[in-house]
């Protein structure tokens, strides 16, 4: 393992993983922090101080009065105050070089060879990366664990976009997700629940009237109940408020 001093290619892979893993759950035994040591040829104990070291830049974190690791680098900073924020770049030049460290190019980890050449194709590919990545990141925030249920399987979890992909600038931004099971992403996303600002779950009186018809209780649960907040990466308050406003208007209009 080297022993030199972090270069910015190997301190933007750093952050991409600490974007991946558990702040709580970051240790030199984690598998995804043992992939990556190993992709950029340092030790398992050395990326998770790395990861400790972003975590005391973290402002969320601060709030929550976790500090992460006292000492860091400037290049740590320099590098967090490029990205963070910026996710849309963190997302595609992080697995750039990810890809590039395997000796490989990102469009041959993404089996892009059926896309058209040309800016259309590296639009393709940003949007695949920048997919993946926000997918990564919320589930990984929220321990792999639905924020309403409480259901754990990930092959039923989905990266909920509070504001939808398709509207927002920040839509590879974690702080814009949920980590939702399928069937209560669908009713997220048609406006059939929603999440008040201060982490409230609200479920329309259209399934509230219907559970009590059918004696189903797959919602009418989790009415006016809290979520559970991620363990980084809180929803933004204000992209909730976006969405609860749009549901309040359709509940009572």
């Amino acid at each position: 393992m080297k022993k030199n001093n972090w270069s910015r290619e190997e301190t933007i892979v750093a952050f991409n993983v600490y974007c991946k893993v558990p702040f709580k759950n970051s240790s030199k035994t984690n598998p995804t922090v043992i992939k990556y040591a190993n992709i950029i040829g340092r030790s398992p104990s050395a990326l998770n101080m790395k990861i400790g070291n972003l975590g005391r830049l973290d402002p969320e974190l601060k709030k929550r009065g976790i500090s992460g690791l006292v000492n860091g680098s400037k290049l740590e900073e320099i590098v967090w105050n490029e990205f963070h924020g910026n996710w849309d770049d963190l997302a595609f030049e992080s697995e750039k070089i990810i890809a590039e460290f395997q000796g490989n190019s990102i469009e041959n980890e993404l089996n892009v060879e059926e896309f058209p050449e040309g800016r259309d194709k590296l639009t393709l590919v940003k949007t695949r990366v920048n997919q993946s990545f926000f997918r990564s990141s919320v589930l990984s925030a929220y321990n792999l664990t639905c924020c309403i249920t409480g259901i754990k399987m990930p092959e039923l979890l989905i990266a909920s976009h509070i504001i939808p992909w398709k509207e927002d600038i920040e839509r590879t931004n974690p702080q814009n997700g949920l980590c939702l099971n399928s069937l209560h992403d669908k009713a997220f996303d048609k406006g059939l629940l929603s999440i008040s600002p201060d982490y409230t779950i609200a479920i329309s009186k259209y399934i509230l009237d219907y559970e009590m018809k059918e004696d189903n209780l797959y919602f009418s649960h989790f009415d006016s109940k809290k979520i559970s907040l991620p363990d980084k990466f809180f929803p933004k308050r204000e992209f909730l408020e976006q969405h609860y406003s749009s549901y309040i208007k359709n509940e009572y209009n």
